[in-house]
């Protein structure tokens, strides 16, 4: 109580945001970007990997896709633990911790040479430490330091995963061609211990931290005790969510997300267009643009769900991803073309805009908890990922092309668009207005 008193006294003292300068939720988001672009080095270079791998140690396509669905699975289901952790430890150590163990994974890679130590490096190791940064991190910055421009900030903290596969994934295509793939491992470690610095200094956990109130918000909100039993709490959250319909509607459609993302596109489209005579520098250029593009498509969603019904984006989000995955198998060839410029400018806008309306209903739904519903969701869009990146290298094993898969995630999208529309709005009360934040409405 005494804490509480003197920090809402301070907070007196202290610019709120509706002075001339700066709010200190924008120094706080401009850091979790740089802090993402970081973590976001390591998911530039499994597409990369894939053929020297193959070449040097035999392993098979799915062998090699097999590690990365374990990375990808760790990715998503890491998240919501990651997000309960926070809550215990505080955003800054976890995420220092993170970054610490992405490097030790990449770094550890230089001397593997067994397909068990793929999985233990970049599989397990790197996938703890993703997880832990994962989109969960993004929320949960958005939820506590801003009440308005949630979803504009949520945009942009999401298109700081595609600003870091823009800037890394060129150099690493560069430095895998000329040098061997191991320098671009070193790389990607050094780029991850090169951000603990600016999250140790610069990161806070909580606007209280330094007496403010959240930007938007009309009134001091205290810094809240620990939350102990992160563990029990990320399982109970889940176990209170997934009674409700919404959840697996959420989940679902965020599955098929990370299918069609970093489960296909990510993981296989360099070497799928490898297969059809394009170099490997030019396929990693082309996934850079994809790069590009996902940073203006992700911050006009967010733009969008601030003001549109979010279920309606993910609908037509989903449904013209579908269209353009079906035209994918025509349009791969030894060099690149227009049609080609035009799917990956037409995916990039598309690549992860889902995440802000996906957010904001798991916000207008779960309340509080909505950070780890979130957690649990981003693990079903993991799963998905996981399962098409090794599923897709084993179809490219035997077939000898993607083209099935293509269509096959093509339908998926389709499903995830009429999943949409079938997700309930926020509840209401009796008296026609909008039930509370943290109302949970069952079936």
């Amino acid at each position: 109580m005494t804490q509480t008193t003197e920090a809402a006294a301070a907070a007196q003292d202290v610019p709120t945001g509706n002075g001339p300068r700066i709010h200190r939720a924008w120094s706080v988001a401009a850091v979790a970007f740089v802090t993402i672009i970081g973590a976001a080095a390591f998911r530039s270079l499994p597409g990369l990997l894939i053929d020297p791998l193959n070449r040097e140690f035999g392993w098979s396509h799915g062998t090699i896709g097999a590690a990365v669905s374990v990375n990808l699975a760790l990715y998503g289901l890491t998240a919501p633990f990651a997000a309960a952790l926070m809550d215990r430890f505080g955003i800054r150590k976890v995420v220092a911790v993170a970054l610490t163990v992405i490097a030790l994974g990449s770094g550890l890679t230089v001397w593997m040479t067994a397909a068990w130590q793929l999985m233990l490096c970049w599989g397990l190791l790197v996938g703890l430490g993703s997880g832990s940064m994962a989109l969960a991190f993004a929320a949960t910055v958005t939820n506590r330091w801003f009440t308005e421009r949630r979803g504009l900030v949520t945009g942009v903290l999401t298109a700081a995963s595609a600003s870091g596969q823009l800037i890394f994934l060129p150099l690493l295509s560069w430095i895998v061609e000329k040098h061997d793939w191991r320098p671009a491992a070193v790389t990607v470690a050094l780029a991850a211990l090169a951000v603990v610095p600016f999250v140790w200094l610069l990161l806070r956990d909580h606007p209280a931290d330094v007496g403010q109130k959240p930007y938007g918000a009309r009134e001091f909100v205290p810094k809240p005790a620990p939350a102990r039993g992160a563990a029990r709490r990320a399982v109970t959250v889940l176990v209170t969510a997934s009674r409700t319909g919404t959840f697996w509607l959420l989940a679902g459609t965020f599955a098929i997300c990370g299918a069609t993302t970093n489960g296909l596109i990510q993981t296989h489209f360099v070497p799928a267009a490898h297969d059809h005579g394009m170099p490997v520098t030019a396929a990693a250029s082309l996934l850079a643009v994809i790069g590009v593009f996902d940073v203006v498509g992700t911050v006009a969603s967010g733009w969008f769900t601030d003001r549109f019904e979010p279920r309606r984006l993910l609908a037509v989000y989903y449904a013209l991803r579908g269209i353009s995955l079906l035209f994918l198998p025509m349009l791969l060839a030894p060099s690149v073309h227009p049609p080609m410029l035009f799917f990956i400018v037409f995916y990039g806008l598309d690549w992860v805009a889902t995440v802000p309306p996906t957010v904001a209903l798991c916000r207008a739904q779960y309340g509080d908890d909505s950070a780890i519903v979130f957690g649990w969701v981003l693990a079903g869009h993991q799963v998905g990922a996981a399962l098409v990146a090794f599923l897709a290298g084993v179809a490219r094993d035997a077939f000898g092309s993607y083209d099935l898969v293509w269509y096959a995630c093509g339908a998926l999208c389709a499903a995830a668009a009429l999943m949409s529309l079938v997700i309930r709005r926020r509840p209401v009360s009796a008296v026609g207005e909008l039930a509370p934040a943290g109302h949970v409405r069952r079936g």
